[in-house]
């Protein structure tokens, strides 16, 4: 029989181990004694069958207690229960259920080597026993009590607490009748038994919409099989254009209070437009869970959900399906920088800094106001690599572009003296968190072949984008950061000061291939002040607008992949904001429909186009012709394929027309202009070459044996193609 403390410990919520109170009990004489906690009943028994066995009420708080007779304690049975307010209910006992983690796995996950933790713990509907509900798990190691509440249990912490795995430090229950849709929260007391704010679960798959923060009960998505096709269009040789959207304000509905589009009608507007603009893959700003608009995704608390602004989470795999169906790839912007500190989220998990790191010198954040993963720690190292894996595998991400890793690898960040901690040689990289860095990577590299990783790293850390076996941080591919500040800065120089300025052009060639670079024109260089693309250039309308395709020709002839944010490519004048839609009304103006079809053409002519990408990351697929003509500002190079195609990119960053230009070429031929970003179709003046082509002659110039007379248009690039 329960005694006085034990009938306490179970109406007062504080029992950490229920299983050895509640449920079904062998006495010393073999009878089976079934115990449970019914806050509401005036009334209990148990069924077996055609059998049933009354239960004796302990308290009247709803704590009954009884012989089950012939019921041996392994046998199913369930509740009948007669609640105060004359209903009845025939419920399933949680508490004769069985451990919900088997034992590898428990080992697994308390050494934190476990690949996929992500299908064990947190919340997955499934049948135990014919049961049909859903199975509850949570890693708390320091809790003293911690029970799952939701709307099946009036949110009451004392009904459901769960068992405690000590192998692993995670609490675990089987809840019966509980289905997909069901929100919940895990409650836990610390290790004092101070009661904590409810916590929303790590590895939830769904969350409510802000400023709800409960998780959701939903099925875990199926694995996606590997494709070949996918890993082709991933390659380092492949042409790799890059359109980055904040989903929210991509395009809004007007007529409907401005709201934001859903995830089919994304996959219905947005993967169109893409496609027909010629991008190879979509970025999408982070869409893991986040309960701050402005922070645009990047402090996100549900990492393993994406978020319910958009729909629920098996919206985004149909939104993937119909973007890989048009050919296009799925880039996601991933956080394993940092989190916020919300009271329902990671911070003080379990009453200790268990995913953060204790000490605020390593684990706030002064940037940003958030907290810093302990990488040091297995289980979160492993909780964050696993993510990396869920999205790859679950939603058939193609990759992830890694927001803030400069921030990880250095202690010192954004710190001054005296508020950070050394590592353990007195250094002030972070080896925990490139380690970590490291083994995400090398596990995406093994268990993912086809997902590619993109490091946003600003600083000058070594081999980034080379392999882990190299001495690499083993990421795929890595922002241009200095190529994007320099030559904005030269773009926004007047005409008449850019030849004190063109080494802001030509510097990026000197470590091209250092690394395997992305150039960015990211949604951080059209906000906080920095305005848009279209008004950091220097002119009247016109030559705005011509510097601003000028400057997109120089970048898609430039060595590297692409990436443009929305609204850079029809020339959007206002600064982004979060808050509204893009201003495609400003297609209606022929100088931005204009720019948007400069884009697109630059897009189609580089996937038709080997020697513009095939050698991005080799010195052996570009050539300067001169790099040295700072008095008129232009600039002239050859891209190279593997099988010798070749690409003449000339640039003239001044409003004056450079009448027979004589410019030094590597073959003899017949060089053919395919695109030129004065064209009077992109609404430029409509200067060029005479009859689009110029005829090599034997004449040297540039130390090269031939060369070709061409009529450069003012503030403008031209593209041309040699044919024997």
């Amino acid at each position: 029989m329960l005694d006085a403390a034990e009938i306490d410990r179970i109406r007062l919520g504080r029992d950490g181990d229920p299983f050895a109170l509640l449920g079904p009990h062998a006495d010393a004489a073999g009878t089976t004694w079934v115990r449970a906690f019914l806050p509401g009943a005036r009334a209990a028994e148990v069924v077996a069958g055609a059998h049933g066995w009354p239960l004796q009420p302990c308290h009247a708080d709803g704590v009954f207690e009884g012989a089950a007779g012939t019921l041996a304690r392994a046998d199913a049975y369930q509740l009948r229960v007669h609640w105060a307010d004359g209903g009845a209910a025939l419920i399933d006992d949680p508490y004769r259920f069985g451990p919900v983690l088997g034992e590898m796995d428990a080992w697994l996950l308390g050494e934190g080597s476990h690949l996929r933790p992500y299908e064990i713990l947190g919340a997955l509907p499934c049948s135990r026993q014919g049961v049909e509900g859903t199975s509850f798990a949570v890693w708390a190691p320091n809790a003293s009590r911690v029970s799952v509440v939701g709307d099946f249990n009036l949110w009451d912490g004392r009904r459901h607490p769960m068992r405690l795995r000590r192998e692993c430090g995670i609490w675990e229950l089987f809840l019966p009748g509980v289905g997909s849709g069901a929100r919940y929260k895990f409650e836990l007391l610390d290790r004092q038994g101070a009661l904590l704010p409810q916590k929303a679960d790590p590895y939830a798959r769904q969350s409510e919409v802000r400023p709800a923060t409960a998780s959701v009960v939903t099925a875990m998505p199926a694995y996606v099989p590997p494709s070949p096709v996918r890993q082709a269009a991933n390659a380092l040789d492949a042409p790799i254009s890059i359109y980055e959207v904040h989903l929210a304000s991509w395009r809004r509905k007007p007529e409907e209070a401005d709201r934001w589009l859903n995830w089919d009608e994304l996959a219905a507007e947005l993967v169109p437009y893409a496609r027909d603009m010629g991008y190879t893959h979509l970025e999408l700003m982070p869409v893991s869970e986040h309960p701050f608009d402005g922070s645009w995704g990047y402090q996100t608390l549900g990492l393993y959900a994406p978020t319910s602004r958009f729909g629920d989470a098996a919206g985004l795999r149909r939104f993937v399906e119909r973007a890989h169906a048009a050919g296009l790839g799925v880039l996601l912007d991933w956080v394993p920088a940092h989190f916020p500190s919300d009271a329902h989220g990671l911070a003080n998990f379990d009453g200790t800094h268990l995913y953060e790191y204790a000490d605020l010198r390593e684990g706030y954040h002064p940037d940003w106001n958030t907290l810093i993963y302990n990488y040091a720690r297995t289980e979160v190292r492993n909780f964050l690599v696993a993510n990396a894996l869920y999205w790859l595998e679950r939603y058939d991400i193609d990759g992830l572009r890694v927001d803030a890793v400069a921030s990880m690898l250095y202690r010192d960040y954004s710190r001054k003296a005296g508020e950070w901690i050394p590592n353990v040689h007195g250094g002030r990289e972070n080896l925990e968190a490139i380690a970590f860095l490291k083994r995400t990577n090398e596990i995406i590299g093994g268990e993912r072949p086809q997902a590619v990783t993109l490091a946003e790293e600003s600083t000058s850390f070594p081999a980034v984008s080379r392999p882990t076996y190299a001495g690499g941080l083993g990421f795929h591919f890595k922002w241009n950061m200095g190529w994007m500040h320099d030559t904005l800065a030269y773009m926004a120089r007047d005409p008449v000061h850019r030849p004190y300025h063109h080494g802001e052009l030509t510097f990026g060639l000197v470590y091209a291939f250092s690394e395997n670079f992305v150039l960015p024109l990211s949604h951080d260089e059209v906000v906080h002040g920095k305005g848009s693309m279209l008004g950091k250039m220097p002119g009247d309308r016109w030559q705005q607008f011509a510097n601003l395709r000028a400057y997109y020709g120089f970048m898609w002839g430039h060595p590297g992949k692409k990436l443009m944010f929305m609204g850079c490519e029809f020339g959007q004048a206002a600064e982004w904001s979060h808050e509204r839609s893009l201003d495609w009304h400003l297609l209606q103006y022929p100088e931005h429909a204009g720019v948007q079809r400069l884009v697109r053409d630059l897009n189609a002519l580089y996937k038709a186009s080997p020697a513009l990408y095939e050698q991005d990351f080799s010195g052996a697929g570009f050539e300067w012709i001169d790099h040295d003509d700072a008095r008129q500002s232009t600039l002239s190079f050859v891209r190279k394929s593997r099988d010798g195609a070749l690409m003449l990119v000339v640039c003239n960053f001044t409003p004056v027309v450079r009448e027979r230009m004589r410019i030094g070429v590597p073959r003899a031929g017949r060089w053919i202009e395919r695109l030129n970003t004065d064209s009077a179709w992109y609404a430029g003046s409509n200067v060029g070459t005479p009859l689009a082509a110029a005829h090599s002659a034997p004449q040297p110039s540039h130390g090269r044996p031939d060369s070709v007379l061409l009529t450069l248009p003012p503030l403008a690039t031209v593209f041309l193609e040699w044919t024997p």
